[in-house]
């Protein structure tokens, strides 16, 4: 006779995480449609524009993207003119990325919606848990990253 695996009471955090995730996501969709952007198309634009002119592989270690997923997202927002990018002298295989005027345009669009969902989503929480639970995430990636297994590892 086979036994099936014990049962959990509740989902495991790793079950709940990713339907927070899909959620946010969601509400992401929804709230950004007019831009046409992703939330990692987002994620790059806005690390472009907080780093001075980065490497694609400077901004895999600011957003944790995978190389390849990165090449790609960076081809498709240099399609849609709102990223730029050439060959450095000091690596002809590395690419300098910069944020064209479209895409400050498309992330100064972007950035209250994004204001927007993160309030819809703390607003689950009591205001007294909100700054412990997004304290709590912070802990959760920077230990990722010391320990080198997670974003931006």
């Amino acid at each position: 006779m086979v036994k099936s695996p014990p049962q959990a009471d509740e989902p495991s955090i790793l079950h709940m995480l990713h339907r927070v995730s899909q959620h946010a996501e969601q509400l992401f969709a929804h709230s950004i449609d007019s831009t046409g952007l992703t939330a990692r198309q987002l994620i790059v634009l806005d690390a472009v524009f907080r780093l001075d002119r980065p490497s694609q592989t400077d901004i895999c270690a600011a957003t944790g993207i995978d190389r390849s997923t990165l090449a790609d997202i960076a081809r498709r927002l240099v399609g849609k003119g709102m990223l730029a990018r050439r060959r450095t002298r000091e690596d002809a295989r590395a690419y300098a990325v910069r944020l064209t005027e479209v895409g400050r345009q498309a992330l100064s669009r972007a950035l209250p919606a994004v204001l927007a969902v993160d309030q819809q989503l703390l607003s689950a929480l009591p205001p007294s848990e909100r700054e412990g639970f997004t304290s709590a995430l912070r802990r959760i990636l920077e230990t990722a990253h010391r320990r080198g297994n997670g974003p931006n590892a």
